[in-house]
C-alpha cells in the first residue's frame, strides 16, 4: 500500500473541524482588524528567497524544495509566506492603493527538516503583513492581533518574548561585539554557526545547538541599538503597556529570517515538545527594497498551525460543534425510493442539509444510520405516505413524530429548524 511522504498529514473528518474553527476565528480576528486576504502561489522562484529569505538562513542553506521544471527554471516551493507576499505587493502594485495595505493569508509551506511534535515537512501558516506604516503602534497592534487570536482560541499561558534587532546603521556593531565575543570559542561552535559566525554573526544567537555556550556578559541587541531604533522599541513597549499586553524583553531573541529589522515578537507555549515557539514575527523594513521595489516598511507574523492545534489539545479547549445534519430521508421500500430521492434535493435547493441511504439499507439500519450522523429530523416514506403524499417527520430529539404533506415539508422544516 503506497503511504503518505514521511513529514505530511491527512486530515480527516474528525480531525478537520479544529482546523475549520481556527480557520474561521482567524478570518474573524482579521476582519475585526482590518485585513484583506491574499493568495499567492504554492511555488515561487528560487531566486525570491534567495534574495528575500537570506542565504545564511537554515531555511535557504538546509530546507528548501528546490526543483528544475522543464523550462530549466529553478523554482521552490514556498518555505514561508513573507517574501511571496512583497513579491505580490510589488508586482500587483498594491502600493499604488490606500495606505497602510494590510493582508493576511493562510495555508501551506514546505521544509525539508526532522518531523517533531508540531513540525512537519508540509505544514500550515496564517499569518499577516503590513506595509507601508513605520509607525510603532502598527508593531503593537500585529503584536495585540495575534495574542488576540490566541485568546479566542482558548488558549491560556502564554508567553510574549519581545526585542529589537536593530537596523542596518547599528546592527554592523553588535555584529562586530559578537565575533569579538565568539572569537575564542570558534573551534567549539557548531559547523553552522562557524559559517554563521562569518556571514551573519547575528544568527550566532538563534542556534539551539551552542545556546549554552551564552553566558551572562554575551553582546545584546539592545546593547548596540542606534538612538532612532531605541526609541522606536520604547514607543511599542509604550503602546503594548497601554493595551495591558504582558510582555517579557528577551534581548537575545532573533527571527531564523534575515529580512527582520527593530521589533521581533515569538509567542511560546509550554508542553509541546522540543520546539515552544507557536507564532512569532516583526519588523522588516528593508524587505521590500530587496525584492525590487521602493524603501517600503513592512511587519508581519507567521503562526504555525500545527503547534497551535498541538496547544489547544494539550490545554484541552474546547471547540464549536459543527452543524448538524439537518434531515435524513428515509425510503420505507422500493416503491418510495424515488420519490425519497426526490424530496432530498428539494430540501437542499431550500438551503437546508439534507441526505439519504444510498446502500439499500432496511428502514431500521436507515435510522440507526441517521441517530449515528446526529441528524436532526428524519423524513420518513413508505408505501402509505406515498398514497397519502404525506411523509412522517420525526424530531430525533424530541422523538415527536408528525405526518406533514409533501407540498408542506419545506416549511414545516424551516420552521422547527
Amino acid at each position: 500500500m503506497i503511504t503518505k511522504p514521511r513529514g505530511t498529514n491527512d486530515i480527516i473528518p474528525g480531525e478537520i473541524e479544529i482546523w475549520q474553527f481556527i480557520e474561521s476565528t482567524f478570518r474573524q480576528v482579521c476582519r475585526d482588524y482590518g485585513y484583506e486576504e491574499i493568495r499567492t502561489p504554492v511555488f515561487e522562484h528560487t531566486e525570491l528567497f534567495l534574495r528575500g529569505v537570506g542565504d545564511t538562513t537554515d531555511i535557504v542553506d538546509k530546507e528548501m524544495y528546490t526543483f528544475q521544471d522543464r523550462g530549466d527554471r529553478s523554482l521552490t516551493l514556498r518555505p514561508e509566506g513573507t517574501a511571496p507576499t512583497v513579491r505580490a505587493f510589488l508586482e500587483n502594485k498594491l502600493q499604488a492603493g490606500p495606505q497602510p495595505v494590510k493582508l493576511f493569508y493562510w495555508g501551506p509551506m514546505f521544509r525539508y527538516d526532522r518531523p517533531q511534535a508540531g513540525r512537519y515537512r508540509q505544514f500550515h501558516q496564517c499569518g499577516v503583513e503590513v506595509f507601508s506604516a513605520a509607525d510603532p503602534a502598527i508593531d503593537a497592534e500585529v503584536i495585540m492581533m495575534s495574542m488576540d487570536y490566541y485568546r479566542r482560541l482558548g488558549l491560556d499561558n502564554l508567553a510574549l518574548h519581545i526585542n529589537s534587532v536593530g537596523c542596518p546603521r547599528c546592527r554592523p556593531v553588535l555584529h562586530e561585539k559578537l565575533r569579538e565575543y565568539f572569537s575564542p570559542h570558534l573551534d567549539e561552535l557548531c559547523h553552522n554557526c562557524r559559517t554563521r559566525y562569518e556571514k551573519n554573526p547575528l544568527r550566532l544567537l538563534d542556534c539551539k545547538i551552542c545556546e549554552d555556550k551564552h553566558t551572562e556578559d554575551i553582546p545584546t541587541t539592545l546593547n548596540s541599538l542606534c538612538n532612532e531604533c531605541l526609541e522606536h522599541f520604547e514607543a511599542v513597549k509604550t503602546y503594548l503597556d497601554l493595551l495591558n499586553l504582558p510582555y517579557h524583553v528577551n534581548n537575545h531573541l532573533v527571527r531564523g529570517l534575515d529580512y527582520y529589522t527593530n521589533t521581533a515578537f515569538e509567542i511560546t507555549a509550554s508542553h509541546i515538545g522540543a520546539q515552544s515557539s507557536i507564532g512569532g514575527g516583526g519588523r522588516y523594513n528593508g524587505l521590500v527594497e530587496v525584492c525590487g521595489g521602493p524603501p517600503t516598511p513592512g511587519i508581519g507574523y507567521a503562526l504555525g498551525l500545527e503547534r497551535i492545534i498541538l496547544t489547544m489539545r494539550e490545554q484541552g479547549c474546547p471547540v464549536p460543534a459543527t452543524d448538524r445534519m439537518a434531515v435524513f430521508v428515509v425510503n420505507a421500500g422500493k416503491a418510495a425510493e424515488k420519490t425519497a430521492f426526490k424530496l432530498m434535493f428539494e430540501i437542499r435547493q431550500a438551503g437546508i442539509p439534507a441526505d439519504k441511504d444510498f446502500l439499500n439499507r432496511s428502514m431500521k439500519a436507515q435510522m440507526k444510520y441517521a441517530g449515528r450522523i446526529n441528524a436532526r429530523f428524519v423524513v420518513i416514506i413508505g408505501d402509505e405516505e406515498l398514497a397519502e403524499s404525506a411523509a412522517l417527520v420525526r424530531n430525533m430529539d424530541t422523538k415527536e413524530q408528525t405526518k406533514v404533506p409533501f407540498d408542506q415539508l419545506i416549511p414545516f422544516i424551516k420552521d422547527k429548524y
